[in-house]
Order: structure tokens, then sequence, then C-alpha cells
């Protein structure tokens, strides 16, 4: 688990794939974040956890990336 946790490949992958599927008409997190940003008039419990699911993988990236720069501020 923990080499996924800090692989950029699986994470890229995990983004890609499951952050952004289904592609068309537009990818569905991006949809869920401009209904969000709009008020989020009518969400159901389904699309909170839908928009975290979504959002998973881009939750670990940002992850990595703090993880990576926190062990460069370390090494100085």
């Amino acid at each position: 688990m923990k080499e996924f946790l800090n692989s950029w490949k699986l994470i890229l992958l995990a983004c890609f794939t499951l952050g952004l599927a289904p592609f068309f008409p537009e990818p569905h997190l991006w949809g869920k974040l401009k209904w969000i940003a709009g008020g989020a008039t009518g969400m159901n419990f389904q699309d909170w956890f839908d928009v975290l699911l979504h959002g998973f993988p881009f939750l670990l990236s940002l992850r990595l990336m703090v993880v990576k720069l926190w062990k460069k501020q370390d090494v100085k």
C-alpha cells in the first residue's frame, strides 16, 4: 500500500482514469465541482460521495506533493 501512495505513476493513472471518468461530455468531477460552485442546490449524499470518490486521486497527488516538498525541506 505504501508503494501505491508514494508512486507518481500510479497516482497519475488514477487521476486520469477514476478522477476524470466518464470523460464525455465533460469530466465527471468537473461537473460536480461546477455544481458545488453554483451553490450545490439539490445535491444528495450520493452526489457528495461521488465528489469524494472522483476527487480522492487528486487528494493523493496533493498529499504526495506535500510529502516530497517536506522531505526536500528536511534535507537542507
